[in-house]
């Protein structure tokens, strides 16, 4: 059964597509000659993509009272490190897919060599976001916003998780270690957009960020839980992305361990625990918590 998006949020997501597209559009007006190259990026960020992370640095900003302009770098760099992650696990010597998003893969687009040059370029664009951004923030907190992306992003976060996966179509995991892998796969970046935004507010109190920090652990196993349901009972078109590619390469996940019901009833309590998490904050934190009721109910 389709799960319904609430108004607010189906209205939060648009404004925020529409505000990371129009900062990345700036961002893309780059004065490099190499047009296919800068065209490819193009196609791999701009078109398509739920922004999820993007959305999550922004209610994580207001979440603390941070002015929303000061997350714009933020946001934009989480979604361009998403966007780099996803054209090179789409490559045949990683996953090996060719449909992303409901479009032909970068690399049957624009061929395999171009598509490693793109996610090269956008894993370095998205820290030159952050260390150029025009903000109030001081130069501190810019620094300090690269060591949260690059530790998410490298061999101890998002790359390392990776690597794990690779392996996982060898051999069998108990959920332990998967939990392990996806908290770097697909956790860390969901954590690192959560503390992007926290620390817009300078005068952060450490309790709020930590309480924070636990959300998104929690959140982010939710997100990976989920996309393992929908890998089994959704179809390729409403995913974007083949259907049951997991199954296909033999990979362990939730679906495998637990079954369709049992990982439905984990993605309840996960969603349960992440909202207890953000009650204290200096605000309400409403856009965190539809964001968490989403993650877990979405069919895409």
């Amino acid at each position: 059964m389709q799960a319904k998006t609430s108004q607010s949020l189906t209205e939060l997501i648009a404004l925020t597509k529409a505000r990371v597209n129009s900062n990345l559009d700036g961002i893309f007006s780059l004065s490099t000659p190499e047009k296919r190259l800068v065209e490819a990026m193009r196609y791999a960020t701009m078109d398509g993509g739920k922004r999820i992370r993007p959305l999550l640095v922004y209610a994580s900003a207001k979440a603390v009272g941070a002015r929303i302009e000061d997350a714009d770098a933020a946001a934009c760099a989480v979604e361009l490190i998403h966007s780099f992650s996803l054209v090179h696990d789409d490559l045949p010597v990683m996953d090996d897919d060719d449909l992303r998003r409901g479009k032909p893969s970068v690399h049957k687009a624009y061929g395999e060599a171009i598509a490693v040059l793109v996610g090269d370029a956008l894993q370095s664009l998205a820290f030159q976001c952050l260390s150029t951004q025009k903000s109030n923030l001081s130069e501190s907190t810019k620094l300090a916003m690269v060591e949260i992306l690059s530790e998410a992003s490298g061999a101890e976060g998002m790359t390392g998780g990776q690597a794990m996966d690779l392996e996982a179509e060898c051999i069998a995991m108990d959920i332990t270690v998967l939990e392990k892998m996806h908290q770097r796969k697909t956790g860390a970046l969901i954590k690192a957009s959560v503390k992007l935004g926290a620390i817009c507010n300078p005068q952060i109190q450490k309790k709020h960020l930590e309480s924070l920090e636990s959300f998104a652990d929690i959140i982010g196993l939710a997100f990976q839980v989920q996309d393992d349901i929908l890998d089994e009972v959704s179809e390729t078109s409403t995913l974007g992305k083949p259907q049951g590619s997991d199954r296909a390469k033999n990979k362990t996940t939730y679906v495998s361990l637990l079954g369709i019901e049992e990982a439905r009833k984990k993605t309840i309590e996960l969603s349960k625990q992440a909202l207890l998490l953000i009650q204290d904050l200096p605000t309400p934190a409403t856009e965190l918590r539809e964001i968490a009721e989403y993650i877990t109910s979405r069919v895409h």
